[in-house]
């Protein structure tokens, strides 16, 4: 009788092992349990194989959104159990020893999950032959001796998990039925053995993003059956082995970030490549020409090198090509034309070399394009018409070449266009009317060449546009008045052309304006008063026609040589003008008191205007908002409710516009303050399309809000802002914050609110933040790249302690997107790393120039851009233009601050320095620079030599101890 009743026993215990399992976890969304009843035969459920016997033998849970902590040694007690599945879920806690009860176990998936502490000795688990731990969040040492009795292992991935540093793990080298070895972004150093070459069953190699060095063993090329071998962002030295000509199945290969040397000869041999990345090394000679034949190469990134000679001419012609970038070498000859043959390519990223010839026609019909980048080259001849009119192209950037003929009407279809950069060409003829029809441009520099003709009327219509350099041209007719609309432009330079009329007044209105230079043309009239309501930090006026008075607010020494040349102007208080004629006519009284009139009686109806405006747009606001229905996450105990938030976003608190959306301020009536954003789902802009995008490779996986939205809220940290909950709809999503009395650094420093800051606190405020970042990079279960790190997403508190905020553009690093990949300019101009502008490809290291340029701003005080640079541009160029004596070094300090700090604030600046450095790899990690702010005593420091063209780099060491020292940097 016991015997014929014990396998009804059996599916009694299973049942009830698995309804444990879905008592311990929740999920929000899939209903993956529903099928999950005591009524229902175990084999029935969701996720549940069971084997002839009708025992459990698979659970196959993952991206399910499960929540919760694994019942193991409930589920380790299934024993026909040989496949658990749990990956991609918020499954959290620490994973006990029980997990070695589960003794039949053959695939095990645990990752892409929170897990905590170390994770335990699996060496019972002798049958295992897929092991996936990547991304779960386990720290400490991995216990690598567990792997040694898993001779069936065939899979093991264990990347992307903060283990600690250890050196190349050598149980792995016996577990000779290995196909897939994922050990990316896990802690490992040292050299690569050469035994790794017995692991010949290998398919796939992945060792990106650690601290290995020394040579590539030559032994790798004894893995003849290797498809894909990612070497990414290590310390690795030496030549590319002669050996890696026998990989010919290799598709994907990815040495990049490295210090490698010599030639890359041996890739000729890799005929079935689809993708080489060997950026950021020290490779030189020829591009071998084999790689014109390859029939499936499609991704091709050689950028800042030192290669020289031609590209083969049929490179990209056979397959469907995706992009090129070979930046920044030393290449000659002239642009493969047919890279865009199959129609397919996103971009041709060609800037500084030596390339000569014309631009192929065939990139003119090229309609996927969202790069062109072929500046500071040899090129030459007429550009051809279409490429001005790439329907989704990004930046057209062909400055500092030799090539002429028109911007023609075709821009009219550049309608996502955000950079044209043509400057230092001879491109001629009359700007096209239809440019104002190229909506998202941002910035048009188009200075130093030889356009004419007018001006187009509609200029003004680009509401986005920041920069217009039109200087040293023969532009001919007036200023357009229209300018006077563009609400978001902040440099206008036309200087050097032969405009002529007047200076429209209708500038004045320009909120942002900062820079406006129209000197050296034939301007005349009187300068309006209306400039003198700008708050211009450069103004050129000089050697045109003008007459009349200069206005008051331009008489101080700052705007010195503004106005020379115009025998006409006359002041009352410069004396290098004559003096301006009495008035004569009414009184000075009489006029001030009319003047006084006009304008209270013009003020009163604005504002009557604008109060019946704004309760109107809010009345409708808040209608459109309730009627929406609302879904909180709350993350922390609320003290308010959802009815709070909503009655509060209107215009009378908004505080601020970004990007990503408006931040408005929330008094709740006991007292405390939020700071809530507010973001649309939907752009109208585009179509209607969802801005949320797939975070993963796989089908299924949560979309990119609610990913980035689960990540921030698990970040607990002093100098990161804190996320009380998220309040979504269909449509919209309220992120509730909590709110920062002081603003941001940026205001504290730069705005016209700007407040003295002594040194000690810019000092706090810079090793706060980096704390803030150095715990994204570092201590999150998943690195986080900010991506827009800049002083006005560093907020203070009351007491000016720093919190890192704004993640509107910050990405997750998952375990399965080991290359993060972007097809928008993200970040802010200024900011930018330069490998952002020219790569699809960002790691941390761009967080960390970004902070590098904070630095810069903390110690001297100045913004990342600023007229005063000039040809340099930015502050990074600047800066280093500077450190050749030790009175120039000097004079990049802040002068408010006391000359006793110098010596301190000069030591932060060499941290600065380091941080920018343009080869990402010679950047110091958050948590070196969290070290080096830290340190007391002089630090060590990398000296930076930057070649004038940007291709030839060298570094060099110099132990530097004071200001003096500095002055070594050139």
């Amino acid at each position: 009788m016991f015997c014929f009743y014990l396998p009804c026993w059996v599916k009694s215990d299973e049942l009830q092992i698995l309804l444990n399992l879905k008592s311990a976890l929740n999920e929000s969304s899939t209903n993956v349990f529903d099928s999950w009843e005591s009524a229902n035969s175990v084999c029935s459920f969701n996720g549940i194989t069971c084997n002839a016997q009708g025992s459990v033998k698979e659970i196959e849970l993952s991206n399910q959104n499960l929540v919760g902590v694994l019942p193991l040694d409930s589920i380790c007690k299934l024993q026909s159990l040989d496949k658990l599945s749990l990956g991609f879920n918020s499954l959290h806690g620490e994973i006990t020893e029980e997990l070695g009860n589960c003794l039949n176990l053959q695939y095990l998936d645990l990752g892409n999950n929170p897990f905590t502490g170390l994770f335990p000795d699996i060496s019972s688990l002798a049958k295992l032959q897929s092991l996936y731990l990547n991304g779960s969040g386990f720290s400490g040492i991995f216990p690598w001796n567990s792997l040694q009795n898993m001779t069936d292992l065939a899979v093991l991935s264990l990347g992307d998990t903060p283990f600690d540093r250890a050196p190349f793990p050598d149980q792995i080298l016996k577990l000779k039925k290995l196909n897939w070895l994922y050990l990316a972004n896990c802690s490992i150093e040292g050299k690569i053995p050469p035994a790794i070459g017995d692991l010949t069953e290998l398919i796939e190699l992945e060792l990106q993003y650690n601290y290995l060095s020394g040579e590539i063993p030559m032994e790798i090329g004894k893995l003849h059956k290797l498809w894909q071998l990612e070497l990414y962002n290590n310390e690795l030295t030496g030549k590319l082995p002669v050996g890696l000509r026998n990989l010919t199945k290799l598709e994907f290969f990815d040495a990049s970030a490295n210090n490698l040397e010599g030639d890359i000869a041996v890739v000729g041999s890799m005929k079935n490549l689809i993708s080489l990345q060997l950026f950021e090394n020290r490779f030189s000679g020829g591009v071998p020409p084999e790689l014109g034949e390859f029939k499936k190469l499609v991704n091709l990134s050689l950028y800042t090198n030192l290669l020289t000679g031609p590209l083969p001419q049929k490179l990209g012609s056979w397959a469907e090509f995706n992009y090129i970038d070979v930046s920044e070498n030393f290449l000659t000859g002239p642009i493969p034309p047919d890279m865009c043959k199959k129609g397919t390519m996103r971009a041709l990223l060609m800037l500084q070399n030596n390339f000569s010839g014309e631009i192929p026609a065939t990139y003119a019909s090229c309609t996927t394009l969202k790069r062109f980048r072929i500046s500071n080259n040899s090129l030459s001849g007429i550009v051809p018409a279409g490429i001005w009119g790439l329907p989704i192209v990004d930046i057209i950037d062909i400055a500092y070449n030799q090539l002429e003929g028109p911007i023609t009407s075709y821009i009219t279809n550049a309608k996502q266009m955000g950079i044209l950069s043509a400057e230092y060409n001879r491109l001629s003829g009359e700007l096209p009317g239809e440019i104002s029809e190229a909506k998202s441009l941002v910035r048009i520099e188009l200075n130093d060449n030889q356009f004419s003709g007018k001006i187009p009327h509609g200029i003004g219509e680009l509401k986005i546009l920041s920069n217009l350099n039109l200087q040293n041209n023969k532009l001919s007719g007036s200023i357009p008045d229209s300018l006077g609309s563009s609400v978001s432009i902040s440099c206008i330079n036309m200087a050097d052309n032969v405009l002529s009329g007047e200076i429209p007044s209708s500038l004045g209105s320009l909120p942002t304006l900062n820079t406006l230079n129209f000197s050296g043309n034939q301007l005349s009239g009187k300068i309006p008063e209306s400039l003198s309501l700008l708050k211009l930090n450069l103004v050129d006026l000089s050697y045109n026609k003008l007459t009349g008075p200069i206005p008051k607010s331009f008489s101080s020494e700052a705007y010195n040589g503004s106005f020379t040349g115009n025998p006409g102007l006359c002041s009352s208080s410069i004396r290098t003008f004559k003096q301006c004629p009495s008035d004569s006519g009414l009184s000075k009284d009489a006029r001030t008191i009319i003047f006084c009139v006009v304008l209270g009686a013009t003020i009163l109806l604005a504002c009557l205007g604008f109060f019946l405006y704004v309760r109107r747009v809010e009345k409708d606001h808040r209608r459109s908002l309730k009627d929406e229905s609302w879904n909180v996450k709350s993350f922390h105990v609320l003290s308010f409710s959802e009815d709070e938030i909503l009655d509060s976003i209107k215009p009378g608190n908004l505080i601020g516009k970004g990007g990503s959306g408006h931040v408005y301020k929330v008094m709740l009536p006991n007292g405390v303050e939020l700071a809530v954003k507010h973001i649309r789902k939907t752009d109208s802009h585009s179509g209607g399309k969802s801005w949320s995008t797939s975070f993963s490779k796989h089908a299924g996986k949560e979309n990119e809000f609610d990913a980035e939205v689960r990540t921030l809220s698990s970040i607990r940290h002093v100098n990161v802002v804190k996320l009380y909950c998220s309040i979504t709809s269909e449509d919209s999503c309220l992120l509730v914050y909590e709110y920062l009395h002081n603003g941001s650094l940026w205001d504290r420093l730069h705005t016209s609110n700007k407040m003295e800051i002594d040194w000690d606190t810019r000092y706090e405020i810079a090793v706060g933040a980096a704390k803030g970042l150095e715990y994204l990079h570092h201590g999150c279960e998943r690195p986080v790249i900010h991506r827009d790190v800049k002083s006005s997403n560093i907020l203070l508190d009351e007491f000016f302690k720093p919190r890192i905020a704004d993640f509107g553009l910050a990405k997750i690093v998952q375990a399965n997107v080991a290359k993060d990949s972007t097809h928008v300019i993200a970040g802010t101009h200024g900011y930018i790393a330069p490998e952002y502008g020219f790569t699809c490809k960002v790691n941390e290291k761009s967080d960390v120039y970004s902070f590098g340029v904070v630095l810069m701003e903390l110690v001297s005080g100045k913004r990342p851009i600023e007229p005063e640079f000039r040809d340099n541009k930015d502050i990074v160029s600047w800066i280093c233009s500077k450190i050749n004596t030790k009175e120039s070094v000097l004079s990049i300090v802040d002068p408010r601050i006391p000359e006793v700090f110098r010596e301190d604030v000069i030591k932060v600046l060499r941290i600065a320095i380091l941080c920018t450095n343009r080869q990402p790899a010679q950047r110091p990690t958050m948590r070196t620079v969290v070290q080096m702010l830290e340190e007391s005593q002089p630090c060590k420091l990398v000296g930076i030599v930057i070649g004038k063209q940007g291709g030839d780099r060298k570094i060099k060491e110099a132990t530097l101890d004071s200001t003096e020292k500095l002055g070594l940097l050139v």
